[in-house]
């Protein structure tokens, strides 16, 4: 295989050279907008509070605090200026609530230096306005909506500065930002500057320099419903400008997208709309598609009114990535999804094509068979078609050397010219392409079924509403494009439909089929020492005509759907938003009053100050959690239990000490289906309140040093909801000489050290760091906030399955906690006998570990056997791993956490297969989140695996570590336990595994030289 990667860049080179050779002769605005047929959608103008922020060393711990508290109504509002800011804007869990500047070109928000990988992310809104702002250089996304209902982006920027992380870099700053945020369109740079190529020259741009190193989206609404993206801008994003995805419901218009990889996208949506936006000098401008392995799969979009010009910037994505399969020079591209209506556009000066009409065919095999690989009921009318295809970019041998052969999409534009050129139309693209794959009907493949065993679901046109919630099926059932006799239903699934209305420009060819890559196996042959000899032009075009397939062919006639079928495909109906309704759910912060007389009172001895529980108190000492204040490890006060867990969440090597306190006259109830609500801890009742302390330990010195406590207190709102708060204290010194935690909510830094014996592996850990990272109140909500358990910060720890162990004490040294009666028993089973949870199992069969082997386990990561399996054993290594990774990464890789976008779930109870990684490619990741890697997990690879690469030491961006939070340094044993994993255990036996094999048997995908048979 190696040797046939080889040779087909050898291939590449020789065809691009021969083509070379003989082929080539701000201001406010009302929100309450209802133009485009859209009923109203974002909030009401606010009548609350109005939080204003100003520039300066202090505007990051204002923003923070105001953020926390945003209620419905309330403003947050950035002054004119420029904000150098340390983290990023997160809002979660609230509705009806404005982020504003005071215009696009006058309030910059900078997050150069932030410690979020987001500039804004809002998670589990309802209602939600951002406008008249820019956002600049984010780690990752500038703009994310995630699980938002009722969500208006207006009059906002998102951008990197020119030449991101290069050294040509031309950084926004505070003396420049309000010239370098107008970027103009002249001269986009068409070559990358990296290949060994010396016939591209053009690799510059006079008006931006792209950076793989800057953030993947611009705009990111995903899995969310009732979007509008109005009058708002994306420059330099390394995957997309503009996207939504997943979501439902969702207008793009009057924006503007230049200098990314892919100007606008349109992914896996159900009821898009694109209009009046101009895309320009974007690698390509438009994307209509499906993505594999995800929550839903979309159809019916509109694309009206646009402009796409000179989206000529050389691919500067990731090699390996799926964006970077785009050819430059694409104007619009269609994949995988079924009905658009394509009308009313001018697609001008696009080097490649005007539009693309694709199949994963194009691609090579697709492994998941829930997806209809095809786009049908493409329905282009109405457009202006001007100089397009006329500039075909050479293949980028940087990233094929860059991928060893496994990325060579970038030739794909080379083929489309030679096939051209064979079938007569000279070496050059179109005004639209088609790689002509189609599909016959599958009239043994059956509906597929979900995991009950039931069929699926199927909609109108009796096609299968398909996500990844259900198996992926042996075989793609079509049955519901057919008739009964077998003929396809036209025009409903036909291809697409080309009106003749459509004005193309005398400058280039109209239209192409070029048959994708099929043809071509016979025209490289491998069987002689130099396999460019049978390469001229002269040799292809003398067998040419013996190769069916391989030229182009140009007639336009079989998508004139009238002319042919007797009818036009229907046109799409424009549709509305659903109204915004407030919940009226949202209780108001209570007054500074009450939370005094709360939580100023005086205090008994081992008595909790449980009514103080209703409240944010400053100081973590007034709600006498524990009997010494000044010692968060010491006994705790009334019914707190102190807890541990089988595998933790890693924190930069920072000791726990856990407490429940329970109050006086509740119980828990133990969770008895932990497989049907995997992200459901033991439930608590309310006024429990749950106190992890983290602090580091220098055990040569009998040292440990308190660094913060962290609470989640179960309230409920006037209206019965219940919910949970996540409070932040930090020990501090205090004047008096004592220590004591005040309430942080804006979090912070600091530097730590620690030198101790593990408790569970008995290895010594030496280490420190100058980031350990004290979260802000909503990075807590980000983590804790799932759809499927109570709002706010839930907890993820306390599950049965990883209680279900005998306590001890954390810390090496000695604490009070390690004299609490639960020590050395466990902890479900006390719990039980002491009354502070009911609904338990009728007994608890104990094993020599004090492990109840009738309760669900997860066991101890680091310590080999803990599984109850031989030690080391595939089995031990697997349920280690997999403890691990629920622990540190199921909070937010599952199908109801803040990563359910990404398709890739690691809680403990699923099959490992393509939803766990197995062979799934990353979607989400971006450049920096996927290195050069190109599956989630690739049995027996791990070097070739994504997940163990964001957890280890190469993952250096914040873009690109895993988890994003609380680690600063590697868990370099938890690396080598995924690493072991992967290469020891997940071998070809493992569902999906097969889809990580290169080659396909589709008829798709440039052939692997010598690996595929010649034909006659």
């Amino acid at each position: 295989m190696a040797h046939s990667k080889r040779a087909l860049q050898a291939v590449l080179l020789s065809l691009s050279t021969l083509v070379l050779g003989a082929c080539l002769s701000s201001g406010g605005d009302d929100p309450t907008n209802t133009a485009g047929g859209g009923s109203v959608i974002n909030p009401a103008e606010s009548n609350g509070r109005v939080f204003l922020i100003q520039p300066g060393p202090n505007a990051t711990e204002e923003m923070v605090k105001a953020m926390v508290q945003l209620k419905p109504k309330d403003i947050l509002r950035f002054d004119c200026g420029f904000f150098d800011l340390k983290t990023g804007i997160q809002i979660t869990t609230t509705e009806d609530v404005i982020i504003e500047g005071c215009g696009m070109d006058e309030t910059f928000l900078s997050f150069r230096d932030s410690n979020s990988q987001e500039g804004f992310l809002a998670s589990n809104v309802r209602g939600v306005t951002v406008r008249n702002l820019t956002i600049g250089d984010s780690p990752g996304d500038a703009f994310k909506l995630k699980g938002v209902n009722h969500g208006t982006l207006r009059k906002v920027r998102a951008i990197w500065s020119s030449g991101r992380k290069l050294p040509e870099e031309r950084p926004i700053t505070a003396a420049n930002f309000r010239d370098e945020v107008k970027v103009q369109c002249t001269d986009p740079a068409r070559h990358n500057p990296a290949n060994p190529n010396p016939l591209e020259t053009d690799n510059t741009s006079p008006d931006y320099t792209v950076s793989t190193a800057s953030g993947r989206y611009g705009i990111y609404p995903v899995e969310s419903r009732n979007i509008l993206v109005e009058e708002t801008e994306s420059i330099g994003a390394s995957d997309a400008g503009i996207y939504v995805g997943q979501t439902n419901i969702a207008k793009i218009r009057k924006s503007r997208a230049a200098f990314n990889v892919f100007g606008f996208e349109i992914e896996n949506v159900v009821d898009g709309e694109y209009s009046e936006n101009l895309a320009e000098c974007n690698s390509g401008g438009f994307l209509v598609y499906d993505l594999d392995n995800l929550t839903q799969y979309g159809s019916r979009s509109r694309v009206f009114k646009n402009i796409a010009r000179n989206n000529n910037t050389y691919n500067f994505a990731v090699p390996g990535s799926i964006v970077a399969n785009v050819p430059r020079g694409s104007g619009l591209i269609t994949l995988a999804y079924d009905k658009i209506d394509i009308y009313d556009n001018v697609f001008e000066n696009n080097g490649t094509a005007g539009i693309i009409l694709t199949s994963y065919d194009l691609l090579g095999e697709n492994g998941d068979r829930r997806m209809d690989v095809y786009s049908e009921a493409v329905n282009i009318f109405d457009n202006t078609f001007i100089n397009n295809g006329n500039d075909l970019p050479q293949p980028d041998f940087a990233s094929i050397i860059a991928t060893q052969g496994a990325q060579i999409s970038s030739a794909f534009p080379l083929v489309v010219g030679l096939k051209n050129a064979l079938g007569g139309g000279g070496y050059r693209g179109a005004h639209i392409v088609w790689d002509g794959y189609t599909d016959t009907l599958n009239s043994s493949c059956d509906l597929p079924k979900d995991r009950n065993g039931n069929p699926v679901a199927v909609d109108a046109d009796g096609k299968p509403i398909q996500g990844n919630q259900n198996p992926n099926p042996s075989c793609r059932y079509n049955k519901y494009k057919f008739e009964s006799n077998g003929q396809r239903k036209v025009p409903a699934w036909w291809f697409s439909c080309i009106n003749p209305n459509n004005n193309f420009g005398s400058d280039s060819l109209a239209f192409a089929n070029f048959h994708g890559t099929r043809g071509l196996d016979a025209v490289i042959n491998l069987n002689t020492n130099d396999p460019t000899a049978n390469l001229s032009l002269e040799y292809i075009q003398s067998i040419a005509t013996g190769i069916p397939l391989l030229p182009s062919e140009f007639d336009i006639s079989k998508h004139d759907c009238m002319a042919r079928f007797g009818a036009d495909l229907p046109r799409l109906p424009d549709f509305e938003f659903e109204p915004f309704e407030p919940s009226g759910q949202f209780a108001p912060e209570p007054a500074a009053e009450a939370v005094k007389a709360l939580c100023e009172v005086p205090l008994k001895a081992g008595v909790v100050n449980q009514a103080a529980a209703q409240v944010n108190c400053p100081d973590l000492a007034q709600y006498n959690l524990f009997a010494d204040d000044q010692n968060p490890a010491s006994k705790p006060n009334g019914q707190g239990m102190p807890y541990v867990l089988n595998s933790k969440l890693f924190s930069d090597y920072s000791i726990k000490h856990r407490v429940i306190f329970i109050p006086e006259g509740k119980q828990a109830r133990f969770l008895e289906d932990e497989a049907s609500r995997v992200n459901s801890t033991i439930e608590f009742p309310v006024g429990t309140i749950i106190a992890k302390t983290f602090s580091f330990v220098d055990q040569p010195r009998a040292k440990e040093t308190p660094y913060e406590t962290r609470l989640l207190i179960k309230r409920q709102r006037t209206d019965g909801q219940n919910y949970w708060e996540a409070l932040e204290y930090i020990w501090q010194d205090a004047s008096n000489g004592k220590r004591k935690a005040v309430l942080t909510q804006f979090g912070g830094t600091a530097s730590a050290n620690w030198d101790y014996v593990d408790v569970d592996s008995g290895k010594r850990q030496v280490g420190s760091t100058n980031a350990y990272l004290f979260p802000n109140a909503s990075q807590c909500a980000i983590c804790h906030s799932n759809n499927d358990v109570d709002p706010g910060s839930a907890p993820i720890g306390p599950k049965p399955r990883n209680l279900n162990r005998a306590y001890v004490n954390e810390s090496p040294l000695f604490t009070g906690q390690a004299q609490h009666p639960v020590n050395g028993k466990n902890q479900l089973k006390f719990m039980c006998e002491t009354g502070l949870m009911n609904g338990c199992p009728s007994s608890f069969e104990l094993d020599q570990r004090q492990v109840a082997t009738n309760v669900n386990h997860i066991p101890k990561f680091n310590k080999p056997g803990d599984s109850g399996l031989p030690a080391n054993s595939k089995g031990d290594i697997e349920a280690r791993a997999r403890a691990y990774l629920e622990v540190n990464c199921a909070h937010c890789h599952n199908v109801n956490g803040q990563a359910s976008n990404t398709g890739f779930y690691v809680d403990v109870f699923r099959a490992v297969d393509s939803t766990y990684g197995i062979c799934k490619k990353p979607t989400a990741s971006g450049s920096e989140g996927r290195g050069t890697r190109t599956y989630d997990i690739h049995p027996a690879m791990s070097s070739d695996s994504i997940v163990p690469y964001r957890m280890g030491p190469e993952a250096v961006e914040l873009a690109a570590k895993m988890p994003p939070l609380a680690r600063s340094v590697v868990h370099d044993e938890a690396v080598a336990l995924i690493n072991q994993w992967i290469d020891q255990v997940i071998d070809s036996s493992y569902e999906n595994a097969d889809a990580c094999q290169e080659g396909n048997t589709s008829g798709g995908g440039l052939p692997l030289i010598g690996g595929l048979p010649l034909l006659p």
